[in-house]
């Protein structure tokens, strides 16, 4: 079943507009969760809010929301007050600039989507911008309201489509500079950094993300499957605590297991190897 898109309007460059869809690029919806029950009961409880001081609990019509501007004291604002700083949208994405693909700092990136045609009608348009972005090795900035804020998107090609992803906004991301600051600066050369290059260059591989595994969700998972079926979890056993005597030793430590294991390659090609590998033995 083809998946429902988050947010319908148009992309516009200049002069040209077309329409498109946005599509959820990342989801949680198959992560382990749970609810709130009464232990007694076995049914689901709900959430109250209390008066801090008479303890008593607050009807929804009663509540507002309220900016601390000192101790105790609050500015009070309505509903109708907040729903009139939401900027109208008129379901347009904008492109402002094209910018090479590797200048933005991935520390911005905020959440991913997927940007695909909406309808043949712009097709040949959205083809067309791709292409051009994906030979010149472009992302394009642009700026759109998506849910209800106005956000700095980054469009970058990908197969027949665009990814974008909203960015954080400058003042909600902390500076490396500050965060580096006491970090003293160290002259590493020699040996050890001999030993270090070693490690990296035998520990080399690919990124394929179906190689990282959620292992509490599947520990969680697990944990539930247990329980349904009546049986007691087995625990793995904690890890061993790895003493360090000294960088240099834990270097060449590093070194030698590396050289022992066999050079690992983490992605789609290895799979494929090992599959052909497994048809030939059959075969035979």
């Amino acid at each position: 079943m083809a998946p429902r898109a988050t947010w319908k309007g148009f992309l516009k460059i200049s002069e040209l507009a077309f329409p498109v869809a946005l599509y959820a690029g990342a989801t949680t919806s198959k992560r382990i969760s749970f609810h709130i029950l009464n232990r007694k009961t076995g049914n689901r409880v709900h959430r109250e809010y209390i008066d801090e001081e008479t303890e008593k609990p607050v009807e929804r019509e009663a509540q507002v929301k309220g900016y601390e501007i000192g101790e105790g004291e609050y500015v009070l604002v309505e509903p109708e007050e907040i729903a009139e700083t939401i900027p109208e949208s008129d379901k347009t994405i904008r492109i402002e600039a094209f910018v090479p693909c590797d200048e933005v700092d991935t520390v911005y990136f905020d959440r991913p989507y997927y940007i695909a045609p909406s309808g043949a009608a712009g097709a040949d348009s959205f083809a067309v911008i791709r292409e051009g972005m994906r030979r010149q090795n472009v992302a394009a900035l642009a700026r759109a309201v998506l849910f209800r804020r106005v956000r700095t998107v980054l469009l970058r090609p990908q197969g027949p489509g665009l990814v974008a992803s909203t960015l954080n906004f400058d003042h909600e991301v902390r500076s490396a500079a500050d965060m580096f600051d006491d970090l003293p600066e160290l002259k590493i050369e020699g040996e050890m950094l001999d030993l270090a290059k070693h490690i990296i260059d035998t520990k080399s591989g690919e990124f394929d993300p179906r190689d990282f595994d959620d292992r509490y969700d599947q520990a969680l998972a697990e944990l539930v499957k247990a329980k349904m079926e009546g049986r007691e979890l087995k625990l793995p056993k904690p890890p061993k605590e790895t003493k360090v005597v000294s960088l240099m030793d834990a270097l060449r430590e590093s070194a030698k297991a590396s050289k022992k294991a066999p050079k690992k390659k983490a992605g789609a090609n290895q799979r494929k190897k090992t599959a052909s590998s497994a048809q030939r033995r059959k075969a035979g």
